[in-house]
């Protein structure tokens, strides 16, 4: 029987991800800018959920957005074009995430002591970018309501790492078979502590609420919470 040479590692795999990406919370917990990482399904609404927030919040905040895609850079240029703010476009080389080292280097072509509040807007997938921690200081879900309210249950890593969850296109709950109360339930069994809103980035629902816990995040970080 042929020799078998055994290696233990016990380095966790994303262990070297984990430090960079809390390096970058470091960083700007220091100069006072609320890092925030959305995620979420293709078509989910993140882009329109993001313009109606950085319209909403532009007055009173200086705000920036970085964008993940494979390829072009269309949400960039509607969210800059939408709201005036300075958005840029990272490709991830078809990667399905971004991690925390492609999000350093993507935030060094950037000036962000000049924000209070930078978005990036993850690559829309509910199973990898939920694996890669980029330094965000809290992560936003969007699940929006023709995806139906069983997507914890089939994707629970992305729902367990998330601070805060929007249930998406409320405005169309009556046409589609959508039990607002279940997904709640689903998502606080695996999440107790998870936030949730129910709004409609198109009409306005509940985007306050979400505009005034984005306010109160950004003052933790101020006070280097």
């Amino acid at each position: 029987m042929g020799n078998v040479k055994v290696i233990e590692i016990h380095e966790d795999i994303f262990a070297s991800n984990d430090r960079t990406a809390e390096i970058i919370r470091q960083k700007m917990t220091a100069q006072g800018t609320l890092f925030l990482n959305v995620m979420s399904s293709p078509g989910s609404g993140k882009t329109t959920t993001l313009i109606k927030l950085i319209n909403m919040l532009k007055a009173d905040y200086r705000i920036g957005e970085m964008d993940v895609d494979i390829e072009s850079s269309l949400d960039a240029q509607k969210v800059a074009d939408a709201t005036g703010v300075e958005s840029i476009q990272i490709h991830n080389g078809g990667l399905c995430h971004i991690d925390a080292d492609m999000t350093s280097r993507a935030l060094m072509e950037y000036d962000t002591a000049g924000f209070d509040i930078l978005f990036l807007e993850n690559i829309g997938n509910l199973v990898c970018p939920a694996e890669f921690d980029t330094g965000a200081h809290k992560n936003v879900m969007i699940l929006s309501v023709p995806e139906g309210h069983d997507k914890p249950l089939k994707y629970p890593l992305m729902f367990k790492v998330s601070d805060l969850i929007l249930l998406n296109k409320m405005d169309a709950v009556d046409y589609f078979d959508f039990d607002p109360e279940l997904a709640e339930k689903y998502i606080h069994e695996l999440n107790p502590d998870a936030v949730i809103i129910p709004i409609s980035a198109k009409t306005g629902i509940g985007m306050e609420e979400v505009a005034g816990w984005i306010r109160k995040e950004l003052e933790k970080v101020r006070n280097g919470r």
